[in-house]
């Protein structure tokens, strides 16, 4: 047998209200800028995703028989304060109530994500999203109302999804842009309101309750294609800019040195104010949270001359070589998971917290097990770097937490890109039985639980 992880250790989900729930206009529930993007050819509408609103006693059920301890999900702002802004809609607020309950009653600790790109589509058409000022104010206001709500009965917290991605090209996306040029400029304003944000619910959280919060990025390894200069000054560039700026808000208080030198040398406005930066400077974290999937490789020659850092990875990203992928391209890189569990951990000392990890599988159901070796092998590759961070390097690791444990409909809405332990019985036309079907792997994951990580065999 091998090595088991820490006592405490915390083994468990995460998944997005968009990407679950369903139940788009119930319980008082208010439109988001998902509700009304329509299915097409190779995605799904988002009105029933795969029903965990009905749904969510069998699919507790299914974590607790896993033996997980741990289950992160999304609020849908617009299901708690329909208009983003205004009254709170308490039958939303008791759906939460309810499922915080349920799993406490299976011992299986909660952890709340406020944010996960589904902005309430009136603060969308109105005020552009975060573009605006107001609507950081308002999920400021809508973070608070959920700490005062849940806080005593969750202990781990977190505001934005993958908040790096606010500072790349997915922001047009995810941020409740409705409209405009989509400069560079409006690019990093929005990366700022979120920043601000993101402190607003952060500094609250610690000055009124006991519960514990860190941000999160969606983390890959970013290699050089080549021992080129210019592609080693990229790849660095593309960590500090998308990864690390945001680490020393997080951490430290202040946007990093070179980045605030980036912004005055360029003229950027990004509406950074003196109160900001009051508040940046009592803000810190308890843990970093992250996303890993996969890496890539950035080859310099491919970048247009004056493109901005955030903006390397749309023209430069190259294969790693050497790497199996996914039909997607996602490339399998457990090392590039171990070195960023070990370089973040370095640098910051703070206890790391890989909160989503998993692989993207066109599957089918006909009538026999599902026999995905090939998600084992994924997982049990990425533990296994995750102990020898924890074991050879000596990083503080709080827990592991797959997307998802049950198959949902991937971020784009495909519901054929399944990363679930357990398949759901819906196509992305075709909402069929929903029934939840466990896979080889869900077996295998609750041995490897039962074994608190010892036996990955």
């Amino acid at each position: 047998m091998s090595k088991a992880l820490p006592q405490g250790f915390l083994w468990g989900n995460s998944t997005s209200s968009m990407q679950t729930e369903g139940g788009w206009n119930e319980g008082g529930k208010g439109l988001s800028v998902y509700d009304v993007r329509p299915a097409t050819a190779n995605s799904m509408d988002w009105h029933v995703a795969i029903d965990n609103y009905h749904h969510y006693d069998e699919d507790i059920q299914l974590m607790a028989d896993q033996g997980m301890n741990c289950y992160r999900f999304q609020i849908s702002w617009s299901r708690v304060c329909p208009d983003g802004d205004g009254a709170f809609n308490e039958e939303g607020i008791k759906f939460y109530s309810d499922l915080i309950d349920k799993l406490l009653a299976h011992g299986i600790t909660p952890m709340i994500c406020l944010y996960h790109f589904d902005m309430p589509l009136a603060l969308a058409q109105k005020y552009n999203g975060f573009l605006d000022r107001h609507v950081v104010d308002a999920f400021i206001r809508y973070g608070k109302e959920m700490v005062d709500r849940f806080s005593d009965r969750v202990p781990y917290w977190i505001t934005f999804n993958e908040q790096n991605l606010y500072s790349m090209e997915n922001v047009w996306d995810i941020a409740g842009y409705d409209h405009g040029d989509k400069t560079d400029a409006e690019l990093l304003k929005i990366a700022h309101h979120v920043m601000v944000a993101h402190v607003g619910v952060a500094n609250y959280i610690h000055s009124k309750t006991d519960a514990k919060i860190g941000g999160m990025l969606a983390y890959s390894e970013v290699y050089p294609a080549s021992a080129a200069p210019r592609d080693i000054l990229y790849a660095r560039q593309i960590d500090e800019f998308l990864n690390k700026n945001l680490l020393d808000v997080f951490v430290y208080g202040t946007y990093s040195t070179e980045y605030e030198k980036f912004i005055q040398n360029h003229h950027f406005d990004i509406d950074y104010t003196d109160a900001d930066k009051d508040a940046f400077a009592d803000n810190y974290s308890d843990y970093i949270a992250f996303s890993y999937y996969r890496s890539d490789a950035i080859d310099s020659s491919k970048v247009p001359v004056n493109t901005i850092p955030n903006h390397y990875l749309e023209y430069g990203t190259v294969k790693v070589p050497g790497l199996q992928s996914n039909e997607w391209g996602w490339n399998i890189d457990p090392l590039g998971f171990r070195d960023i569990l070990t370089k973040v951990y370095n640098q910051y000392h703070l206890p790391m917290f890989p909160i989503e990890n998993g692989i993207g599988i066109r599957e089918e159901y006909d009538g026999r097990e599902i026999e995905d070796d090939y998600r084992i092998d994924y997982h049990r590759q990425h533990i296994q770097a995750m102990k020898d961070a924890i074991y050879v390097d000596g990083v503080d690791v709080l827990g592991y937490l797959g997307w998802g444990l049950i198959d949902i409909p991937s971020s784009s809405g495909n519901m054929d890109k399944r990363y679930g332990m357990v398949y759901v019985n819906r196509t992305n036309h075709d909402l069929r039985d929903m029934k939840r079907i466990p896979k080889k792997s869900y077996k295998w994951f609750q041995e490897v639980i039962a074994s608190n990580g010892a036996h990955l065999d």
